[in-house]
């Protein structure tokens, strides 16, 4: 029978391996992965409810709209509209959109869905790094004929 014996010199040539593992180990617990934006559901878009007038038969609102995510078996004149965003590592939002019908006639709208206002896009993917071609930042125009943009 072979006993290991572990000495002085063997333990402290063992400290280097034994640290380089904890380093990685404690590397490998961080996230630095990037996480892509999910949008899951129907994208409901300013223009697209904006395109949604009363009186549209459930055909056009399907055509413009796409697939209702639920029609109630029970209720065949309301239609849900659901969708999700979350981007990135950020919190999930959450839009739904219900559509009323009466005699297969949209009657009225309820819900809310994602802004496309271009200003607020552009700050919330600020957020993210997010860089985009200086002739769609009108403010970042006047920084630089004020001379304090970058001179490359």
């Amino acid at each position: 029978m072979i006993k290991a014996r572990m000495t002085k010199a063997g333990v402290t040539k063992a400290l280097p391996i034994i640290g380089i593992a904890l380093f990685g180990f404690t590397i490998g617990a961080c996230s630095p992965i990037y996480k892509l934006d999910i949008q899951q559901g129907n994208l409901l878009t300013k223009s697209l409810v904006d395109s949604l007038k009363p009186g549209m038969t459930k055909r056009q609102v399907t055509l413009v709209m796409g697939s209702p995510s639920v029609i109630s078996p029970f209720d065949q004149n309301r239609w849900d509209y659901v969708s999700t965003l979350r981007k990135g590592n950020g919190r999930m939002d959450h839009k739904d959109l219900t559509l009323y019908f009466e005699n297969d006639a949209l009657a009225r709208i309820e819900g809310d869905y994602f802004a496309e206002n271009p200003q607020e896009l552009i700050k919330e993917a600020t957020k993210y790094k997010r860089q985009y071609p200086d002739d769609k930042r009108p403010d970042d125009d006047k920084k630089k004929k004020q001379g304090g943009g970058d001179q490359s």
